[in-house]
């Protein structure tokens, strides 16, 4: 790797304050949106600010930050001055010994690699597409995906694309058995190889293109929800975005829905209920048009999430009652391959999180035990996540001993699946039946829990 002779941004960590990278990147974020703005920005982006690896901001992040601090310049804030890093004279240093005529690829500090919102993850330290179709095999311990190595400079076609959709079926796959707990750091070796070839350029024909966009978009949308199920919020926040920016730049609606999905489902489990039912609604919009019911009732279901975790029940009402209506016409081929999870246990058991949001503990308790009793075994991760929302539900509607029943249940799987979501879930349950602790099988339960349960 080419170094970049960093100096650290002392100036912005002043500015920073006593606030976390995670909580100052939220604000970055939310003084954008003031501004008509949209910056990806995460604690990862804010601590190459502060390492001086980014010398000076691209501009949509400038007009943030100039927001930010009325009546500061770049310099103020520690950057360098945007000519400096730009042009031959800035990038001498760096370009290939003995090979004059071939310009350098970005670097980590060049504002072309540095924020693009599409493809802000390529970090090539090599022109060729050889090094990132080499790197789609995930290597997770199960049989890694079969990646084409390609020749220098060869263009993209469809060996590359195959081995990024098959990516994204295979942690897909993974997730459903085992939960994102021990899948996200691993999983992101291929998302970066997915946008490296995605950056590259060179792509045969319109239609590899656009099945690149959407791999590449959907690697996204399932690298972020490992993220989100490792209670890795910020990074799901920042993939999520990363996938809504490469399809509206691809034209692609139902890229744009999903992510619209993911980013609504996010918001409701990070306590943005608002920001929740916002996504839920673009994401509907975006859906319109691509003849699939089932992705509506799905949207539908967020948006009412968020409508409970604003307290507004008639209106959690009212999209429960859309999401019924369209989840009852049926399946349809314009269905995406992404839903194979949507199944009507996966509608009880959403329906369930709105009544335990709005605080109905028996109604949820009802949903939730539907959606366990419905639920397909080959999903083990969601088997887990069902009778953990059982357990819960049941334990703040008073009904200790079935809980502990269902919290055994869970305890059982979890040696199978790793999900900082459902330990949380679970662990919520057990707090509340602390209080039921004089009941044997409350008791037998939490012992087990203490012993098992608790564990990292």
């Amino acid at each position: 790797m080419v170094s970049t002779g960093a100096v650290p941004n002392l100036a912005f960590r002043q500015l920073r304050g006593p606030r976390s990278a995670g909580e100052f990147a939220a604000a970055v974020r939310r003084s954008a949106r003031e501004i008509g703005e949209q910056v990806a920005c995460d604690a990862r982006y804010i601590g190459r600010v502060e390492s001086g690896e980014i010398r000076c901001p691209n501009y949509a992040y400038e007009r943030v930050f100039l927001h930010m601090f009325p009546g500061a310049t770049l310099a103020d804030l520690g950057f360098s001055a945007r000519e400096t890093v730009r042009g031959r004279g800035a990038r001498a240093a760096d370009d290939t010994p003995g090979r004059p005529d071939i310009p350098p690829p970005p670097t980590l500090h060049s504002d072309t690699d540095e924020e693009s919102d599409v493809l802000r993850r390529v970090f090539m330290t090599s022109g060729t597409t050889a090094m990132a179709a080499a790197s789609l095999g995930l290597g997770l311990g199960t049989t890694a995906i079969a990646a084409a190595a390609v020749p220098v400079q060869r263009r993209v076609g469809e060996a590359e694309v195959t081995a990024v959709e098959k990516a994204v079926r295979q942690i897909r796959l993974l997730d459903d058995r085992h939960g994102g707990g021990g899948l996200y750091r691993r999983a992101a070796q291929p998302l970066r190889a997915a946008y490296a070839l995605l950056d590259s350029g060179t792509t045969t024909r319109r239609s590899t293109s656009d099945r690149l966009h959407a791999g590449a978009g959907e690697l996204a949308i399932s690298v972020g929800w490992l993220a989100h199920d490792s209670a890795r919020f910020e990074d799901a926040r920042s993939h999520y975005a990363e996938a809504l920016a490469t399809a509206r730049v691809a034209g692609d609606a139902g890229l744009e829905a999903h992510a619209f999905c993911n980013a609504s489902f996010l918001a409701r489990d990070t306590g943005r209920p608002r920001e929740s039912v916002r996504a839920a609604e673009a994401g509907q919009r975006a859906a319109e048009s691509l003849g699939s019911p089932r992705l509506l009732a799905l949207l539908a279901l967020r948006e009412a999430g968020g409508r409970a975790g604003l307290g507004d029940r008639s209106g959690c009402e009212r999209a429960l009652g859309r999401a019924h209506k369209a989840f009852g016409r049926g399946t349809s081929d314009a269905d995406p391959e992404w839903m194979t999870f949507f199944r009507e246990a996966e509608l009880e058991m959403l329906e369930a999180q709105c009544w335990s949001a709005l605080g109905d503990w028996p109604r949820a308790a009802r949903h939730a035990r539907r959606a366990t009793r419905l639920q397909d075994p080959h999903f083990t991760r969601n088997l887990a996540l069902y009778r953990a929302e059982l357990t819960t539900d049941l334990a703040r509607a008073g009904a200790a001993a079935e809980a502990a029943t269902a919290g055994h249940q869970v305890l059982d799987l979890l040696s199978q699946v790793r999900s900082s979501r459902i330990r949380a879930m679970l662990a919520g349950a057990a707090q509340v039946l602390r209080a039921q602790r004089g009941a044997p099988e409350v008791a037998e339960f939490l012992e087990r829990y203490e012993e098992v349960g608790a564990e990292a």
